[in-house]
């Protein structure tokens, strides 16, 4: 059901987009990008960070929501069409030649959900069993989604923390070296770029791309209850045309 398509040109210019406004708005102060780049302050938030959404987050969930994120950029298709005309074949098959006649397409279903729903038709379950079945299934896929795309949010949670973190860090190191200004440049960098990671990681990546996650996840959850809607038409016996109307309501407005 899921299937990465081609890259999605408004988070690559979101990307750039923000990487050049402040760039660009610390040359237009004067300023040197150079200034911009603080490892220790780096380390501080990026290592801060993921060592609190580590704590908090099961590893199963949290390698999901890393492998999530490429979806920022290559969200998956909605081939909505074909899997509307898929579902229209099939009542049309089953009204044909009964619903026994599901089972050999179910082996030539690479998507579990649609697999179960064939076989559960061909089985001969009842539209309503069918029903609590599938959307059990869908419901525990969609969580298991949304939980993982809640470490980004979290990550965005964390982040501006830890950077008064290592702000405070940074001050703490110029306090200790009052008596030798050669070293107090490198303490107060640390302390204010660590803030600017803190807050700018957070706004502007870290709670969009936990954002954008939860778009997705939306717009697969429609297509399963749409898949599911057809499944349990199918086993109802309803007619194709009806089937094909109701599923297209799903869609309004989708390209």
């Amino acid at each position: 059901m899921i299937k990465n398509t081609k890259i999605d040109v408004n988070s690559v210019l979101g990307v750039l987009l923000a990487l050049v406004a402040i760039m660009g708005g610390q040359m237009l102060e004067g300023g040197h990008v150079s200034a911009l780049l603080q490892f220790a302050a780096f380390v501080i938030v990026i290592g801060g960070t993921v060592a609190a959404v580590l704590l908090q987050s099961p590893v199963k969930i949290l390698i999901s929501g890393v492998k999530m994120s490429k979806w920022v950029f290559y969200p998956p298709v909605r081939p909505y069409q074909q899997l509307i005309r898929q579902l229209i074949d099939w009542a049309h098959l089953s009204r044909k030649e009964g619903l026994l006649a599901l089972d050999e397409y179910a082996d030539l279903v690479a998507d579990p959900l649609t697999k179960k729903g064939l076989q559960l038709i061909a089985d001969g379950s009842k539209p309503e069993k069918l029903r609590e079945i599938l959307e059990i299934e869908v419901d525990t896929e969609v969580s298991f989604q949304r939980q993982s795309a809640r470490i980004w949010e979290a990550a965005g949670g964390y982040a501006p923390t830890i950077g008064i973190l290592g702000a405070v860090l940074g001050l703490i190191h110029v306090m200790e070296n009052l008596t030798d200004p050669s070293l107090l440049g490198g303490g107060i960098a640390v302390a204010f770029v660590a803030t600017i990671y803190g807050v700018g990681l957070a706004n502007l990546f870290f709670l969009p791309v936990a954002s954008k996650l939860k778009t997705v996840i939306n717009e697969q959850l429609v297509m399963r209850e749409a898949l599911v809607d057809g499944l349990v038409a199918i086993a109802s016996g309803e007619n194709p045309r009806e089937i094909e109307n109701r599923l297209m309501s799903y869609f309004v407005g989708a390209k």
